[in-house]
């Protein structure tokens, strides 16, 4: 089973107990080696104390003297306590003076090396044996010749310091990876808890279960995370009483022109006219079925909007004012009392040319509905980046309670008639990453589509 399948406070604790692990062996190697090398600069730093309290309790003249004489209870006390070095001398033409038996080629060694040395004290280590030892060889004067101290230390201290040290170490090393083992499974519960209170959450709102609020007490991440997926209950509880709304209007407008169509159909049947003769009559059928078709074709359309919404558009370059000026050729005739009035400079846009012919269409219709006796239409340059297409008619402003959602899918006009033509072009400005709004002028309302040039 991979560890992304497991839960998250089981992957918390792995993480957690993996780099305290890490860091334990880490350290398992680097300290040994950090020790040695910090208790052998202690072994020269207590070899060289221990020569200068000799230097400093006996006078050099007097060293065989000190030697061969019994020290005094209170001067072995303080030189014990230098830990374990031990002295001998070299004086009178190499020869060695020491209270302890020493190895023949080791005293060799230390002859040639104390005749070849340059400065007046100078640090050493050799082996004797199979064991490690570090000596001071520094340089003296008595009776006019030259006098040697020499002083030294075995490693069998360094290393009992460093491994007395280190199990020290070890055992803290696992204490500590024992005891944090405890914090990180309350860690890792505390951070798991909320998520596994919002996952349940998540699969109420898929069954449809919207009414009790998503509350995160955090103001992390999870808490963000909460206000996200309430801010998302709220939208779908919005959602669902539009398209509850949506559905009742849809079915009516859809209703009325069917009920029409075959009232006055089983009436010319039945061989009555309701409006007077044939003609007339058939007139009201063909109008019912051209408004009929009309909603079909905006349902279907904006639904293929929501699909073209997650696809790359078909980009093409094409002169918008002239799309503009054919559109108002078509459409004009609708409304022959209207003063149009065109301010169309040449320019160019790229995108989906069909789908902005649909946009003006439905922009257009919209100005026809409510304008009283004209309408302008301009094309400017905003900046260098931007072109703004303003729309205007001089009809009644739009009531303040409805500007901000005019463009909404389930929306109704401020005649209570639904429609979706102006959701329609909310959608098709999106997809050409344009912008859209409405505003109210001192006399009467313009929309502003501002058109990226680059788009």
């Amino acid at each position: 089973m991979k560890m992304k399948n497991k839960p998250l406070s089981v992957q918390i604790w792995i993480v957690f107990a993996a780099i305290t692990l890490f860091i334990s062996i880490i350290l398992s190697i680097i300290l040994p080696m950090t020790l040695r090398d910090f208790f052998t600069e202690e072994i020269y730093a207590t070899i060289e104390s221990a020569q200068n309290l000799m230097f400093a309790r006996y006078d050099l003249p007097y060293l065989r003297d000190f030697l061969e004489s019994e020290e005094s209870e209170d001067s072995r006390q303080t030189l014990e306590n230098i830990r374990t070095v031990n002295h001998f001398f070299i004086y009178n033409e190499n020869q060695i003076m020491s209270s302890l038996p020493l190895s023949v080629k080791f005293a060799n060694d230390v002859r040639n090396q104390a005749q070849l040395q340059e400065s007046s004290s100078q640090r050493y280590s050799g082996n004797i044996g199979d064991e490690k030892i570090f000596y001071v060889i520094t340089k003296g004067k008595t009776l006019n010749q030259d006098v040697y101290l020499v002083s030294y230390m075995w490693d069998s201290y360094r290393q009992d310091m460093v491994q007395s040290l280190f199990k020290r170490l070890l055992l803290v090393m696992f204490l500590v990876f024992i005891l944090s083992w405890i914090p990180a499974i309350l860690l890792s519960k505390h951070l798991s808890r909320p998520l596994v209170s919002l996952e349940k959450r998540v699969k109420k709102l898929a069954n449809y279960e919207w009414n009790e609020p998503v509350n995160v007490d955090r103001e992390d991440e999870i808490g963000k995370l909460g206000e996200s997926i309430d801010q998302l209950r709220n939208q779908l509880i919005y959602q669902q009483e539009m398209q509850q709304t949506f559905l009742q209007d849809i079915s009516h407008e859809l209703k009325t022109p069917v009920m029409v169509i075959r009232s006055f159909s089983q009436a010319i049947r039945d061989g009555i006219y309701p409006k007077g003769d044939l003609d007339c009559s058939v007139k009201v059928i063909d109008d019912e079925a051209e408004r009929l078709e009309k909603r079909i074709k905006n349902l279907l359309y904006i639904t293929k909007l929501d699909y073209l919404n997650t696809q790359d558009i078909t980009n093409q370059n094409f002169p918008l004012d002239k799309l503009i000026r054919d559109t108002v050729e078509r459409l004009s005739w609708n409304r022959i009392d209207i003063d149009w009035q065109l301010k169309l400079p040449a320019t160019n846009i790229n995108g989906d040319i069909e789908q902005w012919r649909v946009a003006i269409e439905n922009l257009l219709d919209n100005q026809m509905r409510y304008a009283k006796n004209t309408i302008l239409i301009s094309l400017s340059t905003k900046d260098d980046s931007s072109i703004i297409l303003r729309f205007w008619n001089d009809g009644q402003s739009i009531e303040p309670e409805i500007i901000d959602t005019l463009f909404t899918k389930f929306n109704k006009g401020k005649e209570g008639k639904f429609g979706l033509g102006l959701a329609i072009v909310q959608k098709i400005i999106t997809l050409h990453d344009a912008k859209i709004w409405v505003q109210n002028e001192e006399k009467g309302v313009s929309f502003y589509v501002e058109i990226p040039r680059n788009n």
